[in-house]
């Protein structure tokens, strides 16, 4: 039985020395900690223990998971993360020089010091969950009380939580330097699992523009990898009246990595809200996206790259649920797939009767490089509202041997002609993301890869 499985169980010998060993990493016997915050970190965790221990994990026969095989998770024995010396760790290949100064950094999802850098920031609300600079009374309305809490994963995160990243921007505040979040996975030579936490919340009329970076530090994440490791990440997002974030989320894990992750989102009126997510790496990858429109007036906007080879697994789920008059969510997801590796893309988008004039769009575009590449695909609307202005659609295909003929008149090479296609495909979505700097690291990652 994997550990894992056994964490689901409360009362279990395993379980509890997990716990003992989190209450110890997070040093509730220290001093300077807030009570108030302790304790609230305490309750998060015993909720989080107590919905896991009711659930099950997915398995094929759940309709949500049914082309998602998570068996290569369940037959591992993953122990938690351990805090490595960040002595000798040479982040330069991960640091943006829009964001230099912006940096929170955690290594095995703790936060390290060393590496953060915010001496760029006139506010003291970014920080982590254990600084203090944001006190319990404003965290408590916000972490933890996403409704999308209530599923497996998320609830182990809930149960594991000793730290995480915070992002507050003040009211009226606008932040025109990006805030990076970097969190780095190490390998140390045994199977293990990190749950990693962000929470970000966005006060009336402010503004900011967020990179949440998932990187591997001991290689290149198209590397094969050594040790098999657990990335279980949970980021919450709130957007008061007027609010704007622009946020952008790397997934580049290593190929022996499994990365499974909830983005949950809650936007009250009028707020703006834009998600670039691009996956490159883990071998096994689910990314949930859950969107609530809570005010009139709202933009949701949803960007999508992912990009896989070998005998990779992706998993996009998507939902956005319109619950207010007025309201717009615009979703484009494109899939590039190779070899032998497996797309998946499922998009909801519910339109109730309450949410009249809603305008909603939702588009998946796949592009399948091999004979054996597979991709699944499944856009959905649900509307009620019988005023509205919605669409989706899918399409699966190869690249165009027309377009390539083309190219190759005009004195390319065939395969530089389908590199370039390729290329055009991507920079759709890259092109969306506000860092050119990070634009030009992400095409140079997609470049290599594809034309491996």
């Amino acid at each position: 039985m994997t550990m894992l499985a056994v964490d689901l169980n409360r009362e279990s010998p395993r379980f509890q020395a997990v716990q003992q060993l989190l209450n110890r990493r997070l040093g509730f016997d220290r001093p300077e900690l807030d009570p108030a915050l302790v304790s609230l970190i305490q309750a998060i965790r015993e909720h989080g223990a107590a919905i896991a221990s009711e659930l099950q994990f997915p398995s094929s026969k759940d309709e949500e998971w049914r082309f998602t095989d998570i068996s290569r998770l369940l037959g591992v024995d993953f122990q938690p993360a351990t805090v490595p010396s960040e002595a000798f760790m040479d982040i330069t290949p991960f640091v943006l020089p829009e964001a230099e100064h912006s940096r929170l950094v955690f290594v095995n999802g703790v936060y390290s010091a060393q590496l953060s850098d915010l001496s760029g920031l006139k506010i003291d609300t970014i920080t982590n969950l254990l600084s203090g600079a944001v006190p319990e009374a404003k965290l408590n309305p916000y972490l933890g009380k996403q409704p999308a809490n209530q599923e497996v994963f998320t609830a182990l995160n809930s149960a594991s939580l000793t730290d995480g990243a915070v992002v507050s921007i003040p009211a009226n505040q606008v932040i025109e330097t990006p805030i990076h979040l970097l969190f780095l996975s190490l390998e140390n030579g045994q199977a293990e699992i990190a749950s990693p936490r962000t929470l970000i919340i966005a006060e009336a009329n402010s503004s900011a523009t967020l990179v949440e970076q998932y990187v591997t530090i001991s290689s290149c994440p198209a590397a094969p990898g050594i040790t098999p490791y657990f990335s279980n990440a949970v980021t919450e997002v709130w957007l008061e009246d007027n609010a704007q974030i622009n946020h952008t989320r790397i997934q580049q894990e290593g190929q022996q990595a499994i990365h499974i992750s909830k983005t949950a989102v809650s936007q009250n009126r009028d707020s703006r809200y834009t998600l670039n997510s691009i996956s490159l790496g883990a071998g096994l990858s689910r990314h949930n996206i859950e969107v609530s429109q809570q005010g009139e007036g709202t933009q949701t906007t949803l960007n999508g790259l992912t990009e896989i080879t070998g005998q990779q697994c992706s998993d996009t789920h998507s939902s956005v649920n319109h619950l207010y008059p007025n309201g717009s969510s615009n979703q484009l997801h494109k899939c590039i797939v190779d070899r032998e590796a497996h797309g998946i893309f499922n998009g909801k988008v519910f339109v109730p009767k309450a949410a009249q004039l809603t305008n909603a769009q939702q588009l998946n575009r796949s592009l399948v490089l091999s004979d054996k590449a597979k991709v699944d695909t499944k856009p959905q609307l649900q509307i009620t509202a019988d005023n509205v202005k919605c669409s989706h659609g899918a399409t699966v295909s190869q690249l165009e041997e027309e377009e390539v003929f083309y190219l190759q008149s005009r004195g390319l090479s065939k395969e530089a002609s389908r590199y370039l296609l390729i290329d055009a495909f991507a920079n759709e979505i890259l092109a969306r993301i506000p860092l050119t700097s990070l634009q030009g690291k992400l095409a140079q990652c997609l470049s290599c890869r594809t034309h491996f």
